[in-house]
């Protein structure tokens, strides 16, 4: 099922006799050296449309590699398009495709697998081991990311939208099916309570789908005082709280940073104390002291905690940081669960008996499957209450900063790097459009 299009893997010789065509892509050679290039597109092939891209988010781990060359474990080893969070308009059709036409508005899911395997066979396709996903160095050719005038790409993970989603919306999806995954995997009943700690794009959708599968209380906590005031205000959560200055200076507190797409997580730079530096027991310490007034905050209005006074019924950490977690297990109730959607530390100490003892379930979660159908009927559907009454926020209004062109890239990456632009407005999401 992999694509065929040369703008799809390394830059490479076109016989004179292929058709081609050449196409603009922005590409990244090493920390912060990103250039626009020209590289060459082949007509689709079988199975696959090709996709003038209009909109792509920046995500956090599209940031890490910008700044890094490297997400994680994962090292960048030949120049690498980014983005993975993108829409567009189908401009060619492949051999032996059928429902499309050219024009036709789509969204992308950009992880391609198997589809043979067994997991995959079993509808967990996100964790086949040949899956090969746009903007990530896991694979070798590295799957070339969406930053580019045009892509080919297979039409099975192309998903049609219709005219009132926008396009900026769209881009959106990728992240809103990541937060679908986290709450199809927490499975919450109507009237639980909900934690989410971090508020960026991933963490306010959580929230969103939270409240949307029934959770009649979720809470969002944050270091940063403007995106808790953006998920209250825009009806992301019911309510917020924002980590004190003198826990987030000090000691693994700044860890509470906002949360990216795709299980992927961006930190706060400036205010990270070194781990080696702190005792595990202070962690704990503070753990529990941001445990408590989390809950505490929220009880004033809403009641959060059990009679017992034991927590809500599901956190979802969304940082992928070690004392993010332990704040989510002393967080949550006895017979509750801690569902981890970022993706971060990737080595961590746990309190595990605090979820030995008391029963919580502790699920992973690694992007999502089967999710796009739903989050485009959710935006389809905006506007109408659930049976709870509520309504999902608008998704444009995430989208903070505009880029026109991949000329501007540049910019985009350096904004998205950061809390606030220099007018001191929030930077929540930062898409690149095309001109």
């Amino acid at each position: 099922m992999a694509p065929s299009a040369t703008g799809d893997s390394a830059p490479m010789h076109i016989p004179a006799m292929s058709k081609a065509s050449t196409i603009n892509a922005s590409v990244l050679h090493g920390p912060r050296d990103l250039r626009l290039e020209q590289r060459h597109i082949q007509e689709p092939g079988i199975g696959e449309l090709q996709v003038a891209i209009k909109t792509t988010g920046i995500c956090g781990s599209d940031v890490s590699y910008y700044k890094k060359f490297a997400n994680g474990d994962l090292c960048a080893c030949q120049p690498l398009s980014l983005g993975h969070e993108s829409s567009g308009t189908v401009v060619a059709i492949g051999p032996h495709v059928t429902g499309f036409n050219v024009g036709d508005r789509v969204a992308l899911e950009v992880g391609i697998p198997c589809g043979q395997c067994g997991i995959c066979r079993q509808g967990r396709y996100n964790l086949c081991k040949k899956m090969r996903f746009r903007s990530s160095a896991k694979s070798f050719p590295h799957f070339q990311g969406t930053l580019q005038d045009r892509i080919n790409h297979p039409a099975t993970w192309c998903h049609k939208l219709p005219e009132n989603i926008s396009f900026d919306a769209a881009a959106l999806l990728e992240p809103l099916s990541v937060a679908l995954h986290a709450v199809n995997r927490a499975t919450p009943t109507p009237g639980s309570s909900a934690l989410v700690l971090g508020a960026g794009a991933v963490g306010l959708l959580t929230a969103a789908m939270a409240r949307q599968s029934g959770c009649s209380t979720v809470t969002i906590a944050d270091v940063d005082q403007g995106r808790v005031n953006f998920a209250i205000a825009k009806g992301f959560a019911t309510h917020g709280y924002v980590v004190p200055k003198q826990l987030h200076t000090s000691s693994s507190c700044s860890s509470l940073y906002n949360s990216s797409n795709s299980g992927t997580s961006t930190p706060c730079e400036g205010v990270m104390t070194p781990a080696s530096t702190i005792s595990f027991q202070s962690s704990l310490d503070t753990a529990k002291t941001l445990a408590a007034e989390m809950l505490a905050e929220a009880n004033d209005s809403s009641p959060l905690i059990d009679d017992e006074g034991d927590g809500v019924d599901i956190t979802f950490e969304c940082t992928g940081k070690e004392v993010c977690m332990h704040t989510a297990l002393y967080a949550t109730k006895a017979g509750g669960k801690v569902i981890m959607v970022g993706m971060g530390t990737p080595i961590q100490t746990l309190p595990m008996s605090v979820a030995h003892l008391r029963e919580i379930d502790i699920l992973g979660i690694f992007r999502y499957a089967n999710t796009y159908a739903t989050g485009i009927k959710l935006l389809c559907a905006r506007n109408r209450p659930t049976r709870g009454g509520y309504v999902l926020p608008n998704l444009d209004e995430m989208v903070t900063h505009r880029f026109k062109g991949l000329d501007n890239a540049k910019g985009a990456f350096e904004l998205a790097s950061r809390t606030v632009d220099d007018d001191g407005n929030l930077v929540l999401k930062v898409v690149i459009e095309a001109e």
